[in-house]
């Protein structure tokens, strides 16, 4: 059965308060997992709130028990990859093994020039992503030093130590819907490929390319397991949700079409149904992007209607 999680935008006003709210709610509720993006602002103004992401996976590991959570995801942009496995490995050990690692390329133009880092082209962002899956990956599986000699990055007999208490270490997610670049690299690195906003149609399209892709990389289709980040418009009845399309749709789409650019739209059991959608296409689990990080009562209505 499809596993349910939440996914936030950390940049949308999270603080301690916000996040340890939300982080119990979760758990309670019974949710499979919280998950939040890694970014220090939105690309437009006003800048608002952005509790850091490790200082706060950090928080979750040792206050919550059950759920999994994880960046969707740490951009090598900002993030250097000897540190995402140092803080990642030592994360997943403090919670018990429940973090799963996404990582990306990064995107988001005005932050990294507001924080002075160096976006780069396309071609050559992604080539940067992965080199650091590389790197990433050879720290978490050696028990032995490792060298490396890249354009990005360089290592010279590096390794990880305490050594992850999963063999391998956290599971590495890699998330987009690229046929060119970003199913190749999830076919040779990521434990988990974890499509964005797309119909469950083109979702089973992604699918049955990164099936072919593994083959061809000497791997199995099971060897990955398979989500996908979902935007969620809910209402616990039809004027509700009626209600809130017009934030949602910015007067451009109607609730038909938000569904086809990959928004799950309507009531519980509306959602539900969509939800069995993606299934059919595949997906192991569903992340659900709640962008109102205080509407608790919501999440808790929506849980109500969706898991019993």
């Amino acid at each position: 059965m499809v596993e349910i999680a939440i996914m936030i935008e950390g940049q949308n006003g999270l603080n301690w308060s916000r996040w340890q709210n939300i982080a119990q709610s979760v758990e309670e509720l019974g949710f499979a997992g919280l998950y939040r993006s890694d970014h220090y602002t939105n690309p437009d103004p006003p800048d608002l709130d952005s509790l850091e992401l490790w200082v706060s996976l950090t928080w979750l590991a040792s206050h919550t028990k059950r759920i999994e959570f994880g960046p969707l995801v740490a951009p090598v942009s900002f993030r250097d990859p000897t540190m995402l496995a140092r803080m990642a490995s030592a994360v997943d050990d403090l919670s018990g093994g429940r973090l799963t690692l996404g990582m990306g390329a990064g995107w988001q133009i005005r932050e990294h020039n507001n924080y002075g880092w160096d976006l780069l082209d396309v071609p050559a962002r992604m080539s940067r992503l992965e080199e650091g899956l590389e790197v990433v990956t050879r720290l978490l599986n050696s028990d032995q030093p490792v060298d490396y000699e890249g354009e990005f990055y360089r290592l010279k007999e590096a390794i990880l130590l305490p050594r992850p208490q999963r063999a391998g270490g956290p599971p590495v997610l890699i998330g987009g819907n690229g046929p060119r670049r970003t199913l190749p690299l999830a076919a040779r690195y990521a434990d988990e490929w974890n499509g964005v906003f797309i119909s469950p149609a083109k979702y089973a399209e992604r699918n049955k390319q990164l099936d072919r892709l593994l083959v061809k990389e000497g791997r199995q289709p099971k060897d990955v397991r398979r989500s996908i980040m979902v935007g969620t418009l809910f209402g616990r009845d039809k004027a509700e949700v009626e209600s809130r399309i017009p934030s949602w749709a910015k007067g451009k789409y109607s609730l038909s079409e938000l569904r086809e650019m990959g928004v799950l739209a309507g009531t519980a059991s509306e959602i539900s149904e969509q939800i069995s959608e993606f299934e059919e296409a595949g997906a192991q689990r569903l992340m659900l992007q709640w962008l109102d990080i205080d509407d608790l009562d919501g999440l808790r209505a929506l849980a109500e209607g969706m898991l019993g």
